[in-house]
């Protein structure tokens, strides 16, 4: 009678427990991080800024705060015009629940050095994303800095 109320009891509690599933938005974050490489990679500054929420700030390393959409896509236009390229972005960590979620990243991109060389620069980043009322993901905070020359 113990054995058969130990598997009873054992087989209740194991037996009615679901495997929780993580409600996170990695795989949303992951999907908008490839079509703003892509964007990025087109030249196509708006497509970039629509990434970003109307009230997004980013953050440059050894520049001033970008605020607004607006000015964020004139920004990534400068960027590009200056000739970054080839961008890739790869998520590390994303966590988040409800409407925020943040994210850590690495960044590579190729750029020209001051000989007019083409050469291949990587980072890290961290971004706030922000879900929108239409249950998009988009950048809210992001910020970034380049990783040492080797």
């Amino acid at each position: 009678m113990r054995g058969t109320l130990l598997a009873l009891t054992v087989s209740l509690i194991f037996g009615s427990v679901a495997p929780c599933a993580a409600d996170t938005p990695r795989d949303e974050i992951e999907a908008a991080l490839v079509t703003f490489a892509k964007a990025f990679n087109n030249r196509d500054c708006a497509a970039v800024a629509a990434h970003y929420v109307e009230d997004a700030a980013v953050f440059p390393p050894s520049a001033l705060r970008v605020d607004g959409r607006a000015k964020i896509q004139e920004f990534w236009q400068g960027a590009i015009k200056a000739g970054l390229k080839d961008l890739t972005l790869k998520a590390v960590e994303v966590h988040g629940t409800g409407d925020m979620a943040y994210e850590v990243g690495e960044l590579s991109y190729s750029a020209r050095d001051s000989s007019g060389q083409r050469k291949t620069a990587t980072g890290k980043y961290m971004v706030v994303w922000k879900k929108g009322q239409d249950g998009t993901w988009r950048l809210y905070r992001d910020i970034w800095n380049g990783n040492p020359a080797k």
